[in-house]
């Protein structure tokens, strides 16, 4: 039997992560800072940890007899855009020391396989319409946000390990994800369940507020097929940064649209002022393409799979 090690099993896609490998026949150890918010762990064993101390990383690798035969990095400080232009400190502080603490005992301890998710956030600001970005263009760098540099650094230095010692890693820049079982409300939440939380909640007057003039276009790929992408990457030969992300772009009011059509309500969207980020994310997903993947769940049908948990969590939360 495999043994995984899922650092971040306490959030949202390494919660997944868990699942989908203990479908796949492994005995796995999650390790977060705090347990799942929304559903037990499905790991064999869960360590409560906080990995920017070294030590702890050391103990999350450490096992009775044998290693891990693979270890999946996810343990960040992050959130949606709200958090990553208000936290900048903490993000650049917290998961610089998670990433160089943990890649570095990987490496020492001689595990062969090491994943670690980096973001879209490493690439520049895009203009509507622009060409498809491959992985090699986020070089020369110029992230619109801190997270995003914070990524670009973590890879490097992982990609530097992987020179020096030999570990096979694996890199998958992030698309924004969404599904059930996610972070909906307090500042954190991506932009797909900030949506289906305000929705949920509406008032009479059927008013939504979109930060922004709505225009910004973003890619939205639903948590199942970001689960399948990060197992098809840890088991291929692909070095180097890959993009996983559904190639289906829309608009911030398209995703509000979208999750009114799901809910079967009519909405009026208020633009007000707030953080957008980049105007527009448009990526290559050659890379990912050519070992097989392809994302199954288009917007609307990761919605319709996503606003139903949401709205019972927003129902259970004013009943209280």
């Amino acid at each position: 039997m495999k043994k995984a090690l899922v650092c971040g099993a306490g959030g949202f896609i390494g919660g997944h992560l868990v699942k989908r490998l203990k479908k796949e026949g492994y005995w796995v150890r999650g390790v977060d800072i705090k347990a799942h918010e929304f559903c037990p762990s499905a790991a064999d064993e869960f360590l409560v940890l906080d990995l920017r101390q070294e030590a702890n990383c050391w103990r999350a690798l450490s096992l009775p007899s044998g290693k891990f035969d693979e270890v999946y990095q996810l343990a960040a400080d992050m959130g949606g855009m709200g958090f990553i232009h208000s936290a900048e400190t903490e993000i650049m502080h917290n998961s610089v020391l998670i990433n160089v603490y943990m890649t570095h005992a990987a490496a020492t301890l001689g595990i062969k396989r090491y994943f670690f998710s980096s973001s879209v956030c490493v690439y520049r600001d895009m203009k509507h319409g622009e060409p498809e970005m491959h992985e090699s263009e986020a070089i020369p760098a110029n992230p619109d946000n801190e997270y995003g540099w914070e990524k670009l650094y973590s890879e490097r230095v992982a990609m530097a390990y992987e020179r020096r010692y030999g570990m096979a890693v694996r890199i998958a820049r992030f698309q924004n994800c969404y599904g059930p079982y996610g972070t909906w409300r307090g500042g954190r939440e991506k932009a797909p369940a900030a949506m289906c939380r305000k929705i949920a909640a509406m008032k009479k007057d059927n008013i939504v507020e979109v930060w922004g003039d709505g225009s910004a276009v973003r890619s939205y790929t639903y948590v199942d097929d970001m689960v399948d992408g990060i197992y098809r990457l840890m088991h291929s030969s692909l070095k180097g940064a890959v993009n996983i992300g559904c190639p289906e772009y829309v608009t911030v009011d398209e995703l509000a649209q979208t999750v009114a059509d799901i809910a079967g309500k009519r909405i009026r969207i208020k633009h007000v002022k707030g953080p957008v980020g980049v105007q527009s994310r448009n990526f290559s997903n050659e890379r990912i393409y050519s070992i097989g993947w392809k994302a199954r769940f288009s917007l609307k049908d990761g919605v319709a799979q996503t606003y139903p948990w949401i709205a019972e969590q927003v129902k259970l939360n004013q009943k209280r």
